[in-house]
C-alpha cells in the first residue's frame, strides 16, 4: 500500500496576531498535530544553557546533535519533547525567551532545528506555526498562511491578555517592544519574516479570532481537497 501523505499547513506572521491560538484550533478541527516551533528554540535554550553562546561552531554543533526532538498528540493536546523531556512552563521564563532569541540568530542553530522540524513533518500531518515555516522550513506545504495586523492593534490585544491574567500592562511599552521585534524579524539576514509568494495573506486588524479561523478552515479544506484530487491514481 502507498504511504499515507503527511499534509502540512503553515501559519507565519509577527508576534501578537494570534498564531498560536489559531494554529491549535485549526489543528483540532483537522485532526492534525500542532507544531510549536518557538517551543523548540526554547527547549534548546533550556537544555543547553547560556554557555552554548560561547561555544565554537564545532562544539555547538556537537551539543546540538545530542538533542532529539519529537512530537506527540494532536491539536491543542500536541506537545514537543526533546530527549523525551516534554516542554513545560520552564521554557516560558523571560531568561529562556531571551536566550532562545539569541540562539535564533545563529545560522547553525536554525539549520539544526529546521532539519528537526522537517523530520517531524515526515511523521505527522501538521499545522506548523512560526515565522519562516512557509518560506524556509516547509516551502512545499499544502497550504500557507501569513497573518498580520497593525502594531497598535497587536499591542492592544497583548494589553488585554495581560490584564486578564492579572498582570500590569503598559500600552506604550508593549507597542515599542512589538515594533522593535518586528524590525529585527523582518530585517535579519537569516530567514527574515515575510510572506511566502504563494501564501494566503490575512490582515486580522479588524477581525476577531472566529472570523480569522473561519477563513483558515475554509482555505485549508479547499487546499487539502485539491491535493487529494491530485494524489488520486
Amino acid at each position: 500500500m502507498p504511504e499515507t501523505p503527511h499534509h502540512i499547513i503553515t501559519l507565519d506572521g509577527p508576534a501578537g496576531v494570534g498564531k498560536s491560538t489559531l494554529a491549535k484550533r485549526l489543528a483540532d478541527a483537522l485532526g492534525f498535530a500542532y507544531l510549536d516551533t518557538g517551543a523548540m528554540f526554547r527547549m534548546t535554550a533550556l537544555l543547553l544553557g547560556p554557555a552554548v553562546l560561547e561555544y565554537s561552531v564545532k562544539n555547538r554543533e556537537k551539543a546540538l546533535q545530542g538533542l532529539v526532538f519529537s512530537l506527540e498528540g494532536h491539536g491543542d493536546a500536541s506537545r514537543i519533547l526533546c530527549n523525551q523531556i516534554p516542554a513545560d512552563e520552564r521554557i516560558r521564563s523571560e531568561a529562556i525567551a531571551s536566550l532562545a532569541a539569541s540562539l535564533g540568530a545563529l545560522e547553525d542553530v536554525r539549520a539544526f532545528l529546521k532539519q528537526s522540524q522537517q523530520r517531524i513533518g515526515q511523521k505527522h500531518c501538521l499545522v506548523a506555526e512560526g515565522r519562516d515555516m512557509g518560506t524556509v522550513v516547509f516551502p512545499t506545504a499544502d497550504c500557507k498562511f501569513f497573518l498580520d495586523a497593525a502594531p497598535r492593534e497587536r499591542a492592544r490585544r497583548r494589553v488585554v491578555q495581560l490584564r486578564e491574567m492579572g498582570k500590569a500592562a503598559d500600552f506604550d511599552g508593549i507597542l515599542k517592544q512589538i515594533m522593535e521585534r518586528d524590525h529585527k524579524d523582518r530585517t535579519r539576514p537569516i530567514a527574515p519574516l515575510k510572506a511566502a509568494d504563494d501564501a494566503v495573506i490575512i490582515d486580522t486588524t479588524n477581525l476577531d479570532l472566529d472570523g480569522v479561523f473561519d477563513i483558515l478552515l475554509r482555505q485549508s479544506q479547499k487546499c487539502l481537497s485539491t491535493q487529494a484530487l491530485r494524489e488520486q491514481p
